[in-house]
């Protein structure tokens, strides 16, 4: 069929990855920073041009990257919100993270529905910072004349991929960006134009949801330009996940997410029922302490890095001399406890040792994503194969005590940008159903990720007994706090 070509415009850079379009085999790749000024030390911005995008991807497709290339797929961070004016300009900077600005429109917009129920009945999610539809009410409440400027929305690759088609009257998204916006619904498949009006205080354009393998256009020069999709789907999709496949996420927050063939609108607030880029659904349940908890505990006891503290663990022994660490340092949402603080139980004489805490924290924070999982399990996806992302799932503590904790099969894929992969290989899908080579409703099979497999073995049982360890101080310590 020949190459394709997929970009993933993340918070700090583009990455460009050309694959062959029958194996998924990595030919050439590209990368730029974006051109956003961020002084050593200070907080990636709030607000971004998005022009500084288009300019990292030009940087990033230089030396004739794109060559001979028949179909780009767009992968882009999520939850940004370009506002545009009825003229197509952007009316402000684009609106991009967790802003923590919106917090207090969140809150607004949970009372204004009539609570986290009615939103997760409505989309499939509660309102957070750093969604669109937050960052909507927040615009409208402290950049009123802005607001009333707004005549249309888009997301990052939204965006993206509309300016690679020369910016044409359509525009379009897919089911996974959309469902991260707050609303639109993965389980109707359909945009609740209210909930715009609700935050913004009018309506505006929202972009056409197209299909996984429909393409959003050709450019000019006859290169085909794939629906685009959210990063989190886009990796999810570069790995090959199937049902039975969960991905845990280690970052400074954690998040646990699965293939799942229907939307699951969970009325507690946990799950965010996300729409995945084949057309199935990605419920994802975050946690808000995961490496930081390492990090932290690195910090109390003196180490340089996470390396020297999985080193210390592993001189410990499973359950960590019965202390536990409930790892709730910056409050937690899974379960909700957003004004709570870390516990650590079960400390004796003979456990006061620096090696049983390091372990602990490994375990607790592990613990942790484990509840997220059995969220998930509880309403009744099935986890056989669990995939872990993130540098922390490098260290040999983690590997060492993962798949007793989470009972299942654990695989650490090498690095690489999935985010771009599985951007390249919607391309590829689009290209060739466009070319008639290709089933719409079956993307192609590429390559797995080459990956470390590690079982729970004879040490399942053990694992078990240090998740009751663990289980039983939460609730003790926070009595039905978590419902899985």
């Amino acid at each position: 069929m020949g190459i394709v070509a997929g970009l993933d415009s993340s918070p700090d850079f583009t990455r460009i990855v050309v694959c062959d379009t029958d194996t998924g085999a990595v030919l050439r790749q590209g990368y730029a920073p974006h051109p956003v000024d961020t002084p050593d030390g200070a907080a990636r911005p709030s607000d971004v041009d998005p022009q500084a995008w288009l300019l990292s991807l030009g940087e990033a497709a230089g030396g004739g990257l794109l060559e001979g290339v028949q179909a780009i797929g767009v992968s882009a961070q999520q939850n940004a919100l370009i506002p545009l004016d009825a003229q197509g300009n952007t009316v402000r900077p684009a609106i991009v993270g967790g802003d923590r600005r919106a917090q207090v429109a969140a809150a607004d917009l949970i009372d204004a529905l009539g609570g986290r129920e009615a939103w997760a009945q409505a989309v499939g999610c509660v309102p957070q910072a750093a969604q669109p539809v937050t960052k909507l009410r927040w615009l409208a409440k402290a950049e009123q004349e802005n607001a009333r400027r707004t005549a249309g929305l888009l997301q990052a690759h939204d965006w993206l991929v509309w300016q690679l088609l020369g910016r044409p009257v359509r525009r379009t998204t897919d089911r996974g960006g959309a469902s991260g916006t707050g609303y639109w619904s993965a389980a109707t498949g359909g945009y609740r134009p209210d909930l715009v009006d609700l935050a913004l205080g009018h309506q505006a354009m929202l972009p056409e949801v197209i299909g996984p393998s429909d393409a959003a256009g050709t450019t000019p020069e006859g290169l085909l330009i794939s629906a685009g999709t959210g990063e989190t789907m886009a990796a999810a999709f570069g790995l090959g996940l199937g049902f039975g496949d969960a991905v845990v996420s280690l970052g400074a927050s954690g998040s646990v997410m699965a293939v799942h063939p229907e939307a699951l609108a969970d009325t507690s607030g946990m799950i965010t029922s996300l729409a995945d880029a084949t057309g199935m659904h990605l419920p994802v349940v975050t946690t808000l302490n995961a490496v930081r908890t390492l990090r932290g505990t690195a910090e109390l006891l003196g180490l340089p890095d996470l390396e020297s503290l999985s080193d210390l663990a592993m001189k410990s022994t499973p359950g960590s001399h019965g202390l536990v660490m409930l790892p709730y340092l910056e409050g937690e949402r899974t379960p909700n406890l957003p004004h709570t603080a870390g516990t650590l139980a079960g400390l004796r004489r003979e456990s006061m040792k620096a090696e049983h805490l390091a372990r602990a924290a490994f375990e607790g924070m592990l613990c942790g994503l484990a509840d997220a999982l059995d969220v998930l399990r509880g309403r009744g996806v099935e986890v056989r194969r669990i995939f872990l992302l993130g540098k922390a799932a490098e260290l040999p503590a983690v590997q060492a005590a993962a798949p007793m904790l989470f009972g299942a099969q654990v695989v650490v894929p090498q690095p690489a940008d999935y985010a771009a992969i599985g951007a390249a290989r919607q391309a590829a899908w689009a290209l060739g159903v466009s070319q008639g080579s290709l089933d719409p409703r079956t993307p192609p099979v590429w390559q797995g990720a080459a990956a470390q497999v590690l079982e729970p073995g004879d040490e399942l049982a053990v694992g078990q007994a240090v998740r009751q360890q663990f289980v039983s101080v939460r609730e003790q310590t926070h009595p039905g706090a978590f419902r899985a």
